[in-house]
């Protein structure tokens, strides 16, 4: 099978294409013909090493790539409920692989599309996030009907798909945050309330408060996020695109703000708890499917993923990147 390989950290020149074997589905498992691959900002920490340091993190020569479509190819011994052919995408796998023309993945982070009518390219692109975003606003941030949610970095791939959830569960209010004006036309798409800066977001939004504050952004950001919480209002951590270190807090910086910081990492989560993770994407598959989701995608073969990785890693991308095989 045609695949993109790491061998050694560093620059987007490590990103080689190569054949390697097909991969074998065992109990529990499925492989799909890949038809599309996202390219996240996570594969870029994967690929110059920024994540080697952690535990269970995966190591070259690899595969990269957490979520993948297309179609059934082969299933585990034992597996039931999908078919051959069946057009299905993957949740996000810390097994990665989907930079490749053969996907192997686990049965349980598999989404069939069957009868949805969603356009894979869509699916692989807003899916995983979105499934991400539901399970962050209902297990950690607890988001009630009727309060109101920030959004920062809302023009990328994983914030973008956070309002839609939010407005599903019933928020009454939804803003959002970009790094510059410029960057405000790229969330149009978005049906927000409105769009502010990230440098002027605590003086833009006058004083009202924001109940549930999503921020893969850190740093100063999250910061100035606790200038605009609403009386135990969340701040919900689902990443750290900034280049600058969070500013230390003590729990009593929280205790006397009514505030809380909540931490949500998708991979290690289902890794523990696989079986969260089907129920969850079914619940928004329709979001989806009725149209109330629809990102910005941009797609390139998978010959130039290592150009997508830089124009990912130059911040280049309004939306989501797709490889296609």
């Amino acid at each position: 099978m045609r695949a993109i390989t790491i061998n050694e950290f560093g620059g987007p020149q490590v990103l080689t294409e190569t054949e390697l074997p097909e991969p074998r589905p065992g109990p529990g498992q499925l492989t799909i013909d890949t038809t599309h691959a996202a390219v996240g900002l996570v594969d870029v920490f994967f690929r110059r090493g920024d994540l080697a340091g952690r535990p269970d993190m995966p190591q070259p020569p690899l595969v990269p790539g957490l979520e993948a479509a297309g179609t059934v190819r082969a299933l585990g011994p034992g597996v039931t409920g999908f078919q051959v052919g069946e057009p299905v995408v993957t949740l996000t796998q810390m097994s990665l692989g989907g930079y490749a023309s053969v996907t192997l993945a686990d049965v349980a982070m598999t989404v069939s599309l069957k009868g949805s009518g969603v356009d894979p390219a869509q699916a692989v692109s807003a899916l995983p996030n979105a499934t991400t975003a539901y399970l962050a606003l209902t297990r950690v941030a607890h988001l009630q009907k009727g309060e109101s949610v920030l959004v920062h970095g809302v023009a990328g791939g994983l914030a973008a798909t956070f309002p839609a959830v939010a407005r599903s569960l019933g928020a009454s209010r939804v803003f959002g945050t970009v790094s510059s004006r410029a960057r405000i036309k790229d969330t149009e798409h978005l049906g927000l309330d409105e769009v502010f800066t990230s440098d002027q977001f605590v003086k833009d939004l006058d004083g009202q408060p924001a109940d549930v504050v999503v921020d893969p952004v850190g740093g100063d950001v999250r910061t100035a996020s606790l200038d605009v919480l609403a009386q135990l209002g969340r701040i919900l951590l689902v990443g750290h695109a900034a280049r600058t270190p969070d500013t230390p807090l003590t729990g009593d910086d929280l205790w006397h703000r009514n505030a809380s910081m909540l931490g949500f990492a998708v991979g290690p989560y289902l890794a523990a708890d696989p079986d969260a993770a089907r129920p969850a994407a079914e619940k928004v598959v329709d979001l989806l499917a009725r149209g109330e989701l629809t990102l910005r995608v941009d797609e390139l073969p998978l010959s130039q993923a290592a150009e997508a990785h830089r124009r990912l890693e130059a911040r280049e991308v309004p939306g989501r990147l797709v490889l296609t095989v």
